[in-house]
């Protein structure tokens, strides 16, 4: 009897266990004050955590265009590092990711409208040259590549042509991945941007 009764008691004072549901908020809500405080780890996880579903996310709103789903996916976390900040909890978190996602995806796409314009006139100037616009869209992309410092260069052939994620790429530069990202993310708008003006120029 007495120990029926001290197993009652240890089990009314015993702490609430915690439902799965609180410990994703409370994670959540962790790692988007880390990520607002600056806390690179705190990046880290969140990237770790969230970079897969974002992508299958972007695979589904780009209809299976895997380069505009990675792009999206490095531009959310780009703008997470900058501008994510205090979260209710794990869905809170999940939906401000999902909606910068939307938000990028639809700028790609109106984005690749208009360099789909570009190319189309200048595919009509050359008709008589089919492969003459998709050579100086090669020839642009060359020239802008070589106006590129050494390191912004280095990044490009990591990312594209040896595939290293951001964190290693900031291993081997001895930097963070939030260091990495942000400078990816403004050299390829530096790249678009001289491409588009050297194409617009011979229109």
């Amino acid at each position: 009897m007495r120990f029926i009764e001290s197993l009652g008691r240890s089990i009314s004072e015993a702490p609430p266990v915690q439902s799965s549901d609180t410990k994703l908020d409370e994670e959540a809500r962790r790692l988007a004050a880390g990520v607002a405080r600056g806390d690179e780890k705190a990046f880290q996880e969140l990237y770790d955590r969230y970079q897969e579903r974002l992508f299958r996310f972007a695979l589904v709103l780009s209809h299976g265009d895997e380069t505009v789903a990675g792009e999206m996916v490095q531009s959310v976390f780009v703008i997470a590092a900058a501008k994510l900040r205090a979260v209710d909890g794990e869905q809170h978190l999940w939906n401000w990711l999902a909606l910068v996602g939307r938000q990028q995806i639809f700028k790609t796409q109106k984005r690749q409208k208009r360099d789909s314009a570009i190319l189309g006139m200048a595919r009509l100037q050359n008709s008589s040259h089919p492969d003459a616009a998709d050579k100086k869209l090669e020839d642009a992309l060359d020239a802008a590549l070589k106006d590129l410092t050494v390191e912004d260069h280095l990044i490009i052939e990591w990312f594209y042509f040896d595939g290293l994620n951001h964190q290693q790429m900031a291993d081997r530069m001895g930097t963070t991945s939030k260091a990495v990202s942000s400078r990816f993310e403004r050299i390829r708008a530096t790249l678009r941007r001289r491409v588009q003006r050297s194409l617009s120029s011979e229109l």
